[in-house]
């Protein structure tokens, strides 16, 4: 079996998450009966004590309930809906950042995330360091690394910033070198929350031509969250309209828009 036909499954109890770098699969994303439940606690101290005690009360929220869908293999897919809807949760669980309480998730494809651009960063080291070590956590080879790594230097417009330490990198500048490098390692699966409004207004429709490129030339599968229904109607072929977790409705991305602004 080929290393990109490896599956990993990970049985979380009442669910089950699927992972495979298999791109041949026709399915890139599936959620069968997802729910995703936080505990709400007073203060962080019931918080603290939760870690000790059964017995402390909470509350409980499903960010995602009883959510079920399926993405294609080539599809761009648009999530809508208000703030607290669960749209950023269900990417979160697509990208291995969180874990569903109960259901089923499958991910086929190399997953990669423009959700939080300036994380994950160490900023004792420079740019050009941290693009290596991210190279080396995405297991590319030496080839591989050599062949990107100058277009995301030049994507990220950081000129001679790239070999200084991060610590002294501005907050665009961060988010700028994430979406670079996030833009750049030919995923099977691209997973974008709001993260095009990436620096100034020139840089942003840079970022979004990128996303264009990436949609109509490489075949990749789009999983897109955005308060922008005109974004959403650039980018993406369907939608789903969530609210509380739940999907209200499903279908052509003209129908999802129009749907989710009579609500």
């Amino acid at each position: 079996m080929s290393s990109r036909q490896t599956v990993s499954a990970v049985d979380l109890g009442d669910a089950v998450v699927i992972r495979d770098e298999d791109r041949e699969n026709p399915v890139a994303v599936r959620f069968d009966h997802v729910r995703k439940t936080y505990k709400l606690y007073k203060n962080d101290r019931q918080r603290l004590l939760a870690s000790f005690s059964n017995h402390v009360r909470y509350d409980t929220i499903n960010a995602s309930d009883d959510l079920s869908f399926e993405c294609r293999r080539g599809e761009a897919l648009a999530f809508l809906g208000d703030n607290g809807a669960g749209k950023s949760t269900a990417l979160k669980m697509i990208t291995g950042v969180c874990f569903p309480t109960s259901g089923t998730i499958e991910v086929h494809g190399r997953v990669s995330a423009l959700l939080e651009l300036s994380a994950g960063f160490d900023m004792r080291l420079s740019g050009m360091e941290n693009i290596q070590m991210r190279c080396q956590l995405w297991g590319l080879s030496d080839e591989e690394a050599s062949e990107i790594i100058p277009g995301i230097v030049e994507f990220s417009e950081l000129g001679k910033y790239i070999d200084q330490p991060m610590r002294t990198y501005s907050s665009g500048m961060r988010a700028r070198l994430g979406f670079a490098f996030a833009s750049s390692i030919r995923p099977d699966i691209l997973v974008v929350d709001e993260a095009l409004s990436v620096g100034d207004r020139k840089f942003s429709a840079k970022c979004r031509k990128r996303v264009q490129s990436i949609i109509e030339k490489e075949n990749v599968t789009v999983l897109f969250v955005t308060h922008s229904t005109a974004q959403a109607q650039q980018f993406c072929t369907r939608g789903i309209v969530l609210s509380h977790g739940k999907t209200l409705f499903s279908g052509d991305i003209e129908e999802a828009v129009s749907f989710y602004e009579s609500t």
